[in-house]
């Protein structure tokens, strides 16, 4: 029971903040040590209250459906890698388990508030934003932000906070943009411009509730078990891995470096999955990116890896665009799927997303999906491979709900039964995958069908794996144990909360150090993977109870019949069946993938 005990343990401050929507109020509830220790914060605690707090198949767009933000115990702490914030709540693109994290400075704020999680339910009757700090919840009438693009909106309630809050000093603010106002079921919420909650679309369930933008600011800090040793520890882990070939590369390149490696191997996703390859690699790939536009690495707070890009195009009709990026995912949604053949154009499909409020992977792939339907003849609509004017108006009217983009606005599964192509179409659980053809990384396609929230990268992160020679890619028998064994310890990540970036240098070791010195908590790796079995059945139970079966464990067809051209590779039922029958194995559940624990 959330509402009794008092946390004492180090590195929380040991309370929830809950905000009735409906209501327009608020209370706090304490959090003990025993829930504490036994999900450390963050997913853990997030998914723990979901199962707890949501009615079973509630409609994610009702009020019923709550939508959590939460931080970890490393969150303001000298930790690098540790300024992230997840977002957990029932998905509308899948109906299934949603997470979702973001970078940039907001999590530090939301730390400063003396909250571990804030847990939203209900519905305003008329758009707000929400103001949180250690003095409670303030609601704010936010009609005249309703419309506007998430850099706006953001700017707008900055500015509110500096007028009237001159005591808060700096605030961190999350939003949402058009698409997310609408419902749109893959909109994202966003902060710092750049930086957003991406994927699963929790920005649509914001938008449900009807609330524009929450603003964050205190000046509340955690006690650490033991300040010194970590201010010691952060010194140490930087002067050992600042100069790591990995941490080098991503500062120099940045993600779009993975355009070329992924090329090189056939596996960069290109016109809607038909391919691994794109003749025009060169035009979009890292070199590109840093010759066609002004670049310099950009890191979020506490972080030696910068691995994001501020860039500003130099030439051409987007002269003068400013943004983050664009990311490899974008690189390869756009530039890949939809092939759109130059660096700058892809520059600005992506800010059309950040303003609107899109998940740029989703975007990508249901353009080039719409684009498969017009050249099969299934709608009539303008738009063609590297069209970039058409794909712009495409996202646009998505945003906005108008004509092909209002059945788009559904997700992958409803324009697939519509237009009549759920053959064609590319998605597990209603969610579409990023760029790592399964064809060619297998362990990727055992994450894509296997991960609580639809086809995910980063929930196992196995491509890396997989491509520096540490399993053989092809391989299939014997896999899942790994995999299990990468995905407990990205658990662990999600949990503390700590960037994906820091994944190969952050092994089992680190993370049990950091968590001694925050925490107080002596744990070794079992204790750890022991945690992170007990967060993941969490989340297989959720899905269980909103309908999961182990059908939707599955690769769509066209990985089992579509060979790549030039490799001929594909991956076989039988290939996908022993894998995720292994990894039901490795997680302790039984044959239809229960958990029995």
């Amino acid at each position: 029971d959330h509402d009794t005990g008092i946390a004492t343990m180090k590195g929380f401050f040991g309370k929830i903040l809950d905000i009735d929507l409906d209501r327009e109020s608020f209370s706090e509830v304490a959090v003990s040590d025993e829930v504490l220790s036994g999900c450390l914060g963050g997913k853990g605690l997030a998914s723990r209250l979901l199962l707890e707090r949501n009615p079973p198949g509630v409609d994610p767009l009702s009020p019923g459906n709550h939508l959590i933000f939460a931080i970890g115990p490393l969150t303001g702490s000298p930790v690098w890698g540790s300024c992230r914030y997840g977002v957990y709540t029932k998905s509308p693109l899948t109906g299934l388990y949603a997470e979702s994290y973001a970078g940039g400075t907001a999590a530090e704020y939301m730390s400063r508030t003396g909250f571990d999680l804030f847990m939203m339910h209900g519905a305003s009757s008329s758009p707000v934003w929400i103001e949180i700090s250690p003095e409670g919840v303030l609601f704010h009438e936010a009609g005249d932000l309703w419309g506007l693009d998430t850099f706006e909106s953001e700017d707008r309630v900055r500015s509110w906070i500096r007028r009237h809050r001159a005591h808060a000093g700096k605030c961190g603010v999350v939003c949402i943009g058009p698409a997310g106002e609408n419902r749109v079921r893959f909109a994202v919420i966003e902060n710092d411009y750049w930086r957003s909650a991406g994927r699963t679309g929790v920005g649509a369930v914001m938008g449900s509730k009807k609330v524009k933008a929450v603003a964050f600011w205190g000046n509340r800090k955690k006690e650490m078990a033991d300040p010194e040793y970590v201010s010691n520890y952060a010194r140490e882990f930087a002067g050992r891995f600042r100069a790591d070939k990995g941490v080098s590369a991503y500062k120099r390149l940045g993600t779009a470096m993975m355009v070329d490696i992924l090329d090189a191997v056939e596996s960069f996703p290109t016109r809607y999955w038909h391919r691994g390859r794109a003749a025009h690699r060169e035009k979009i790939n890292a070199a590109a990116l840093h010759k066609r536009l002004d670049v310099r690495p950009h890191a979020c707070l506490k972080c030696f890896v910068a691995c994001g890009r501020l860039a500003t195009v130099k030439e051409g009709p987007y002269r003068g665009l400013r943004l983050e990026g664009p990311e490899y995912e974008t690189i390869y949604a756009f530039g890949g799927l939809c092939e759109v053949a130059r660096i700058e154009d892809i520059a600005y499909l992506n800010d059309i997303c950040d303003r609107l409020g899109l998940d740029t992977i989703t975007a990508g792939n249901l353009a080039a999906f719409t684009i498969e339907a017009a050249r099969c003849g299934r709608i009539p609509f303008d738009i063609d491979y590297g069209r970039t004017d058409r794909i712009a108006r495409l996202l646009k009217e998505t945003a906005r709900r108008e004509g092909i983009g209002d059945v788009l606005a559904h997700g992958i599964r409803t324009a697939a039964a519509r237009w009549g192509m759920e053959a064609e179409a590319i998605h597990v659980k209603g969610m579409e995958p990023a760029g790592y053809d399964p064809r060619v990384f297998k362990g990727m396609g055992l994450g894509y069908a296997t991960s609580p929230r639809g086809a995910c990268h980063l929930r196992g992160s196995f491509y890396k794996a997989e491509l520096a020679g540490m399993i053989d890619p092809d391989r299939t028998e014997g896999k899942a144990e790994m995999f299990v064994e990468w995905e407990d310890r990205l658990i662990i990540f999600d949990s503390l909360i700590l960037c994906r970036f820091y994944r190969d240098i952050c092994q089992w070791e680190e993370l049990a150090r950091m968590l001694r010195g925050v925490t107080g908590l002596s744990v070794g790796k079992d204790d750890l993977r022991s945690l992170a079995a007990g967060i993941s059945n969490d989340t297989r139970r959720f899905n269980i109870r909103e309908g999961l079966t182990p059908r939707d464990d599955r690769l769509p067809g066209r990985f089992f019949n579509e060979a790549l051209p030039g490799t001929g590779k594909i991956i076989t039922p039988e290939q996908m069946r022993r894998m995720v029958r292994e990894y039901y194995r490795a997680r302790g559940w039984d044959g239809e993938g229960r958990p029995l624990s």
